[in-house]
């Protein structure tokens, strides 16, 4: 008797060990409200109000545009900074993650369909076109819905430009920056932590 007492005290005994670990758990996974928390924010995941830190500067963002072209999708955070400048973080999720920091050009002349564009001292070549269908969140000028035509130009590894129409209004230029995941921190929004 004395061997399946001891076999039925053990049994408890990590019985209650299991219990006390699965609800430190749940309660490290919760959110304030009791709700089950999400993954980890990533750059996909962003939402107006959320902070980043893109290298050395610091972002708020303002807006959301998620962008669909057939089977392909990307998404646009609109940044906001100290500067007043027009800053957006592209994120497109394929085989690979692509970060690319785009900062506007608001006096550009140039105008996209060349094989080549020179800008600021730097030759562009064309890289791709099309037309995607988007839908708008946070503080932005558009409509929450429309199309969207851009073309986009690469120079060298990391240079990128930009030219984005969004329904009938006219192009909007940026230049942009190929980022390594590394160079984000993003702090989310208290709500979603």
């Amino acid at each position: 008797m004395d061997a399946v007492v001891t076999c039925l005290v053990a049994a408890v005994a990590v019985l209650a060990v299991v219990v006390v670990v699965v609800r430190v758990r749940r309660r490290a996974t919760s959110r304030p409200d009791g709700q089950p928390a999400g993954p980890p924010r990533g750059p996909l995941r962003l939402a107006p109000g959320d902070r980043v830190r893109i290298r050395e500067q610091e972002y708020a963002v303002s807006a959301t545009i998620r962008l669909v072209e057939g089977d392909w999708s990307w998404v646009q955070h609109l940044l906001d900074d100290d500067s007043g400048t027009r800053h957006r973080l592209s994120v497109e999720d394929g085989p690979e993650l692509e970060l690319v920091l785009w900062t506007a050009e608001p006096g550009a002349t140039v105008t996209p369909g060349a094989p080549t564009i020179e800008l600021g001292g730097r030759r562009y070549t064309w890289a791709e076109t099309g037309q995607a269908r988007y839908t708008a969140t946070g503080a932005t000028d558009l409509p929450s819905t429309g199309t969207m035509r851009y073309h986009d130009y690469q120079s060298g590894g990391a240079a990128r430009l930009s030219f984005e129409a969004y329904g009938e209004e006219g192009w909007r230029v940026a230049r942009g920056d190929l980022l390594d995941p590394a160079d984000l921190t993003i702090r989310p929004t208290p709500e979603a932590r």
